[in-house]
């Protein structure tokens, strides 16, 4: 059975723009509802508005302050307690999926889409999922690329660009991010 294309998208790879016409569908609805989200003035409504544009219940322990932006939505799966600052931007073709107890900072930017470097290609988009794992911390400013994984109690520095996998209890910082050191988790 051949797999629909938000299938695809999740799955990773290359997908050619003229592929995407579900998809830009979704694209559209997501443009039409973040104005709403985004003029949100309490917890509750924003649970609401963000549980309508990413298909799924919020649960009420987690918080995310406006604005927040995303170009899809249907592909971002929040954990329980999971805090989001100002002015994050998700760019989630590719799926993000963020764990309990996350935290995640100010201006971070969270992308799972690039684009092939042939230029024949260049429009087409190359989609590669990003997990945060639980408990895990993303400072103000940092930006998270696709095929990402932040491991479990790891701590991304502000500004920081992670482009390869972060192991669990490790801090991480710099662009691009390296190993600043390992966090003891024996207390």
């Amino acid at each position: 059975m051949s797999q629909n294309i938000f299938q695809r998208m999740l799955a990773g790879g290359i997908i050619r723009n003229d592929e995407m016409g579900e998809a830009w569908e979704v694209v559209a609805r997501a443009q039409r509802l973040s104005p709403a989200l985004n003029a949100s003035t309490t917890m509750d409504e924003m649970r609401e508005l963000l549980s309508e544009l990413i298909e799924s219940e919020i649960d009420k322990s987690t918080t995310v302050f406006v604005p927040f932006h995303t170009n899809f939505g249907k592909h971002i799966k929040l954990g329980k307690n999971v805090f989001i600052n100002h002015a994050c931007s998700f760019l989630d073709l590719g799926g993000i999926t963020i764990e309990d107890d996350v935290l995640i900072g100010p201006r971070v930017n969270l992308t799972t889409e690039n684009h092939p470097v042939d230029p024949t290609k260049r429009k087409f988009l190359d989609l590669k999922g990003i997990v945060i794992k639980r408990n895990a911390w993303i400072g103000a400013g940092a930006t998270i690329l696709p095929g990402v994984t932040v491991g479990e109690n790891s701590i991304v520095a502000a500004g920081a660009v992670v482009n390869k996998d972060v192991p669990p209890n490790t801090i991480v910082g710099g662009i691009p991010a390296k190993v600043i050191k390992m966090i003891d988790t024996i207390h």
